[in-house]
């Protein structure tokens, strides 16, 4: 009989030990409303859910315990919508037609402060044919607008390598770091090395290498190049077995109506 007495204390206890995460969030766009919005992490190699819940009249929550920090990322249905850090604190998520944005406790207001400047990157780099258009009108020798455009690309694209390689590091041995490097490697069709992905491995603490995403991303890579260097078969290209395709991504995709 005792022990029936303490089994509502220990299970107390046990539940004191967890943290809890609480996402209040609030949608503008009318094709949400009336939607199941899921939170998604990775566990076994595999995009699970882990909590769900509906939009109503632009207003959708989440709750739950949590065991550990870990990226999620907000989805409907089956497509990716944003990130989000599911940390102890209050979550906020705001989606309207002019930004997506989490926030409430650090770790997602540091992802989203690094969302927002990549952003910043990719409108300017986007901002280029605009300006080609432009220049090509006012009667600027081709030529010229070639090597100036490329060279504002250059100047674009290593601040973009600078901006994800800083964050990256600095977040080595948290969430944001794998996270990170799950979006920016999730644009290649397979896993590849380049300069970028190199330069990350060779600084990367061992916690952020014992990672199952990074280690599995980079041990396929490896054995990708091995393959079109000639010392395997260069028609036998691995995928990785995590699901990088599908991983939440800076340049959010906000369905809209």
């Amino acid at each position: 009989m005792k022990k029936l007495l303490l089994l509502p204390t220990v299970l107390a206890l046990l539940s004191s030990c967890a943290s809890s995460y609480n996402v209040e969030g609030t949608s503008s766009i009318s094709a949400l409303d009336g939607n199941k919005l899921y939170l998604k992490a990775i566990k076994n190699n595999e995009f699970k859910n882990i909590d769900s819940c509906d939009v109503v009249h632009g207003e959708f929550h989440f709750a739950g315990l949590l065991d550990t920090v870990r990226m999620a990322s907000l989805y409907m249905d089956d497509e990716s919508i944003m990130p989000v850090v599911l940390e102890k604190g209050e979550i906020t998520i705001k989606i309207d037609n002019a930004r997506q944005v989490v926030g409430g406790t650090p770790l997602n207001d540091s992802l989203y402060k690094f969302i927002d400047k990549h952003n910043q990157l990719t409108n300017q780099m986007n901002e280029l044919s605009h300006k080609q258009s432009q220049m090509l009108l006012e009667g600027i020798d081709e030529e010229m607008i070639d090597r100036q455009l490329s060279a504002e690309a250059a100047r674009i694209a290593g601040e973009e390598d600078r901006l994800v390689m800083k964050f990256i590091e600095s977040n080595f041995d948290n969430v944001l770091g794998p996270g990170v490097f799950m979006m920016i490697t999730s644009q290649y069709r397979y896993p590849i090395l380049t300069p970028q992905i190199e330069d990350i491995m060779s600084k990367a603490s061992q916690k952020f290498k014992d990672d199952p995403y990074v280690k599995d991303y980079y041990q396929t890579a490896q054995e990708n190049e091995k393959r079109m260097n000639g010392l395997g078969d260069p028609s036998v290209v691995e995928e990785s077995a995590t699901p990088a395709q599908t991983a939440p991504n800076p340049l959010t995709n906000i369905p809209q109506k």
